[in-house]
């Protein structure tokens, strides 16, 4: 048991975390707008919860003008695909252990 609980990654720990890599494991980007209107998050709680991803680099952002308007996208990297892979395999198996 102790082995699948090594596997659960602190960075997924929050419901906004998870929702954002769940959101682009199954799409190839999304902007922030979209991200923060699927995951019901206001500006400041979505950007501090992308910086965090960033930063651990399992997810990369490209920001770019459409127009005159900024507009930032957000990617799932190879690592965080696989990071949030083995998180949510882990959770599998914690609970079918039940």
């Amino acid at each position: 048991m102790k082995n699948i609980i090594l596997n659960i990654n602190k960075a997924f720990d929050h419901r906004i975390r998870l929702g954002i890599m769940s959101v682009l494991m199954v799409n190839e980007h999304a902007d922030f707008n979209t991200l923060k209107e699927l995951l019901g998050a206001t500006d400041g709680n979505l950007a501090s919860h992308t910086k965090a991803l960033e930063k651990v680099e399992f997810i990369r952002v490209e920001k770019q003008f459409i127009g005159r308007k900024p507009n930032t996208k957000y990617i799932a990297t190879k690592l965080g695909k696989k990071e949030f892979k083995k998180h949510i395999d882990a959770l599998e198996k914690l609970i079918k252990n039940k």
